[in-house]
């Protein structure tokens, strides 16, 4: 028992002991810590206090660049108003003394007219006196020559007009008349090479279009289904492709009637779509006419590429390609436009060619030149002012515009391919065979040309021959002269040719014959 006492006391004595030794190493070691924090805190502050006088020095460094800077500029800006100001006073000054150089040359200019003016006043006068005196003794000296001649003034002078007139007039035409035959002499011989040359070279067949086209059938009963219960059918086609439908007794067919080819061409495919399906109403016309107008104008645009393509033409609008196409189903005096417009290019480019121009632009040109004919929308403007809008509105060369509007005269020819485009337009319309008129359009123009003839004094009689290319003029021999003669020649050309509108040219022969009869026996 002692010994388990005696352990038991140690071991408590032990356990006190490590106690107190760890209480004391504890408040060691803190004591340690706290001297180390303290410490600690002191460098912390001390940093700071330093960061903060190095930003405090910072801070005013910077507001001392900031003040040196703010200050040289406002001198700058104090230098630059003073210098202002200094020039504004100068230019004042020099106004000032402009104005007053100018008021004292003024003055001084006043006072020069002024005695300019008197000095003139004086010879006025004198002038007055000295006319006074010539008319006095002009009137004195014409009195003189009145009596010894027995004219009065007035009937001299107007005998040595009307006598001068007359001879300057047999001068003027007889000069007229040499310098025509010279320049046609000289031209005609190189114009008909060229013209000859570059018509061989593009010639090609004419077509003469009509504005009626027939539409086949299988038998007539199929008329019934066209016509429809009490016309409905007939009047839907015609309302949707502008187009005349006649029914007659014509055994097995129908006649489209219409001046404009594409809505003929629109109205026969359409009808052949409803006569091959046989369901023919109202509803269904309307849906093949679009139809059908959708795929003309695909191939209208096909043709008008396939023609830039022939004719080597690039980099044409879309809509001018457009238009092209669409001159294929437009005719002029039964001419095809687009054969016309083809040809006209050709012969446009043959010519610049041998004139030595670029013949891209003149066939550019040429294909153009009409396309005011085939508008999407109906104008008040003719066709040539109205496809040179067209053609400038698309992008096209300055010269080339030019040449389109004035190809029928109606604005002046600024470019020298112009009047190539317009030599061509009427070669190609002017071919035997290339366009027709009416029979009443040619008869009136027969007419008009005698009664324009007819219109000079001194005409007798007037005859248009060789189907208006020609007309005979025959004049009273006692009333106008072989001068008289040239003279009326030329004034009828000129009329004809300002007033008229007609193919190709009309020679102009004014006939005057002094016949003497007499009967002997």
């Amino acid at each position: 028992m002692e010994p388990i006492i005696i352990t038991v006391f140690t071991a408590v004595i032990t356990l006190a002991a490590g106690i107190m030794a760890g209480k004391f190493i504890f408040a060691k070691n803190t004591k340690r810590q706290v001297e180390e924090a303290e410490l600690h805190a002191k460098n912390i502050v001390k940093e700071a206090e330093l960061r903060a006088e190095n930003i405090r020095k910072e801070k005013e460094l910077e507001a001392k660049e900031r003040f040196v800077s703010l200050k040289s500029a406002h001198e700058k800006e104090v230098n630059e108003r003073n210098r202002k100001i200094a020039d504004s006073e100068n230019r004042i000054k020099q106004k000032e003394q402009s104005l007053n150089q100018k008021e004292a040359n003024a003055d001084r200019q006043i006072k020069e007219n002024d005695a300019i003016k008197d000095s003139l006043n004086k010879q006025l006068e004198l002038v007055d006196k000295k006319r006074t005196e010539l008319e006095k003794h002009q009137e004195e000296h014409i009195q003189r020559l009145e009596k010894i001649a027995g004219l009065t003034a007035e009937e001299a002078k107007n005998q040595l007009v009307e006598s001068l007139k007359k001879e300057a007039q047999t001068m003027a035409i007889g000069l007229q008349q040499e310098i025509i035959d010279e320049a046609k002499q000289k031209a005609n011989k190189e114009a008909r090479k060229i013209i000859i040359q570059t018509i061989q070279r593009t010639a090609a067949e004419q077509a003469i279009e009509n504005s009626i086209t027939v539409f086949n059938l299988e038998s007539d009963e199929i008329k019934g289904q066209i016509v429809g219960r009490e016309g409905r059918n007939i009047r839907a086609l015609e309302a949707a492709t502008g187009v005349d439908l006649i029914v007659d007794d014509t055994p097995e067919a129908i006649l489209l009637s219409c001046f404009d080819p594409l809505r003929r061409e629109i109205a026969r495919l359409s009808l052949q779509r409803l006569v091959a399906v046989g369901r023919i109403h109202p509803a269904r016309i309307e849906e093949v006419v679009e139809k059908t107008r959708r795929q003309i104008e695909e191939q209208v645009m096909e043709v008008g590429e396939r023609t830039v393509i022939d004719l080597g033409i690039h980099g044409l609008h879309k809509e001018l390609v457009r238009m092209v196409g669409r001159m294929r189903y437009r005719s002029s005096y039964g001419q095809n436009l687009l054969m016309h417009s083809r040809e006209t290019a050709n012969l446009c480019a043959l010519m610049a060619s041998e004139l030595g121009m670029n013949p891209k632009l003149a066939k550019r040109a040429g294909l153009l030149h009409d396309i005011g004919k085939v508008p999407d929308e109906e104008s008040e403007l003719s066709h040539a002012l109205l496809g040179a809008k067209l053609a400038e509105k698309y992008g096209e060369n300055p010269a080339i515009v030019n040449a389109i509007a004035a190809h029928h005269d109606e604005v002046e020819m600024q470019y020298v391919i112009s009047p190539i485009v317009q030599a061509c337009d009427a070669i190609s319309g002017a071919r035997p065979g290339a366009r027709r008129e009416i029979m009443q359009q040619y008869l009136q123009r027969i007419k008009d040309l005698e009664t324009l003839a007819m219109s000079y004094q001194g005409v007798e009689k007037a005859y248009a021959i060789q189907a208006g290319r020609e007309l005979r003029v025959i004049v009273e021999s006692d009333k106008v002269s072989d001068q008289g003669s040239d003279k009326l020649s030329f004034e009828i050309a000129q009329k004809i040719q300002t007033e008229m509108t007609f193919p190709g040219q009309i020679k102009v022969t004014v006939i005057r014959e002094k016949r003497a009869i007499n009967v002997a026996r």
